[in-house]
């Protein structure tokens, strides 16, 4: 999920590290706990597979002080990644990343892929829908109604547990809770589908209404 990410952020334009992440946190908001230790070693990953190529870009102006993450090696990482070859106190060059055309391939497969068996659905799903606006109209529906299929997977599932007889009232009232609020996603997924069905150009019949003129020829065609 990382991956796609990164790649969805730097789809829309360059960006270095410390604004990837800040975007990543405070945008996205699936990402809250993201230190600089995950995402070095994430970008080097996409850099290597030659996703995302680097602009060394000297801006100038010294980097910002590395913030703490809460990992002793996820700031090792990170300071080694960010510092490596460069003199205490100097400014330096700030790496800039840019997605390549093999990144973009990447980026659309990803975003079209099904989720894997025990990953968090909601989150995946979240994540896909911020960057829908990438996709093609077909598949962009496509991952509506799959979200919508497990949504009411769930809450059948939900709605059996419910009608049990073992549950005691405060256990019924959380599974009642977790009923209404899917009946909720699975309501404004309903909506989304619709506006997106709207938006798929119309079919193209094969029956196609004869022209005016074709009409005249044939007439003329038979007369006497």
């Amino acid at each position: 999920m990382l991956d796609l990410a990164i790649l969805g952020l730097l789809h829309e334009q360059e960006q270095h590290g410390y604004e990837i992440r800040r975007r990543l946190r405070d945008e996205l908001g699936l990402f809250a706990n993201i230190s600089f230790g995950s995402l070095y070693p994430a970008l080097s990953r996409l850099e290597a597979a030659h996703a995302v190529t680097v602009i060394e870009s000297s801006g100038g102006a010294a980097a910002p002080s590395m913030p703490f993450t809460g990992s002793l090696s996820g700031e090792r990482a990170g300071l080694r990644a960010r510092r490596a070859g460069t003199p205490r106190g100097t400014k330096r060059s700030r790496k800039v990343y840019r997605i390549t055309d093999q990144g973009r391939r990447l980026f659309e497969q990803l975003l079209d892929a099904d989720e894997r068996p025990g990953a968090d659905d909601a989150r995946s799903f979240g994540l896909r829908l911020a960057f829908a606006r990438h996709i093609a109209p077909q598949a962009r529906l496509a991952l509506l109604e799959r979200r919508r299929a497990q949504l009411t997977r769930r809450l059948a599932t939900d709605q059996v547990r419910a009608s049990g007889d073992t549950l005691d009232v405060y256990t019924r009232s959380l599974v009642e809770h977790s009923t209404e609020a899917t009946e909720h996603d699975i309501a404004w997924l309903d909506r989304l589908i619709e506006s997106e069905r709207l938006k798929q150009p119309a079919p193209r019949s094969e029956n196609r209404e004869p022209h005016t003129g074709d009409a005249v020829t044939a007439t003329k065609g038979t007369s006497p």
